[in-house]
């Protein structure tokens, strides 16, 4: 099942202090499936991810289902290697 990563729309920042680029090199290096959605850079612009996940950080991650995970980086990686991922969609619920 293909997840979508929710991230900055800076693709090419590919540093292991940069917040996105942490999760989604975490993804690639575990094998695991994603669609990368460009969210806006300004975090005023980001309507969809306060309403899914209830604050304006990226990344977060949206399961097939509708369910989101959003956590920090560091935390987000380390439940990726671990092969907790899934876990994660208890963590936030879309709103509605």
């Amino acid at each position: 099942m293909a997840v979508k990563l929710h991230r900055c729309p800076n693709i090419w920042v590919k540093v292991e202090g940069h917040p996105c680029w942490r999760v989604q090199k975490t993804l690639d290096e575990q094998g695991i499936e994603y669609e990368v959605v460009k969210e806006p850079f300004r975090r005023g612009k980001r309507s969809e991810t306060l309403e899914r996940t209830g604050g304006r950080m990226l990344p977060w991650i949206e399961f097939e289902d509708g369910s989101v995970y959003r956590a920090e980086s560091k935390e987000m990686a380390d439940r990726i290697r671990q092969g907790k991922l899934r876990e994660g969609q208890e963590v936030a619920q879309p709103a509605g």
